[in-house]
């Protein structure tokens, strides 16, 4: 009722059975304004590069056209997501707008990417008539989402937020409701 506070009881991804491609990467990558409403997600399991099976949950461009790695852990600790977010933001630091285009055509549709749509968006996105090279991808940021973080961990986003690297964390702690329904 309206008139009356009533305790969430916490719980656990792992005793709902919330995994963290299934049900968390999907649920940001439709809702990314969770994290930060200045994201544009551009591809989910990123792993462009030679020699590396590595990928990136979700690669994103924010409004300041700066590439965002996001690394997502349904872990009670983080794990070590914030070194494989490092590992993360050099693999793409190089990447040009061209690229990115590509990325995002090839993740709406991967039999026929339409670049030209792609490049529409994401000038829209930015506000940019056109392509600018020199302001594109200037930084990249990091964000880690997590149901908690370990002292660890946080302890070294500290020192990297020291250091002038953009990283920050996010506490994702589902909850379930008397009736029912996780929030």
């Amino acid at each position: 009722k309206g008139d009356q506070l009533v305790a969430v009881a916490e719980t656990s991804f792992s005793a709902e059975g919330i995994y963290e491609r299934k049900h968390i990467q999907q649920l940001l990558k439709a809702h990314i304004g969770v994290l930060d409403d200045r994201l544009l997600v551009i591809a989910e399991e990123f792993g462009d590069w030679l020699d590396s099976s590595r990928r990136i949950d979700l690669l994103c461009l924010d409004k300041g056209a700066n590439l965002v790695v996001v690394e997502l852990k349904r872990t009670d600790d983080g794990g070590h997501m914030e070194l494989q977010a490092i590992r993360y933001a050099a693999m793409i630091s190089a990447m040009t707008f061209d690229q990115l285009v590509e990325t995002l055509a090839r993740e709406r549709d991967k039999a026929t990417p339409d670049t030209d749509a792609a490049k529409a968006d994401i000038l829209a996105f930015l506000g940019w008539d056109e392509p600018d090279e020199d302001n594109f991808g200037r930084d990249t940021r990091l964000i880690l989402a997590s149901a908690d973080f370990s002292k660890e961990l946080t302890t070294a986003v500290l020192w990297l937020i020291d250091r002038g690297i953009d990283i920050r964390c996010v506490r994702l702690k589902p909850y379930r409701m008397a009736d029912g329904p996780v929030l």
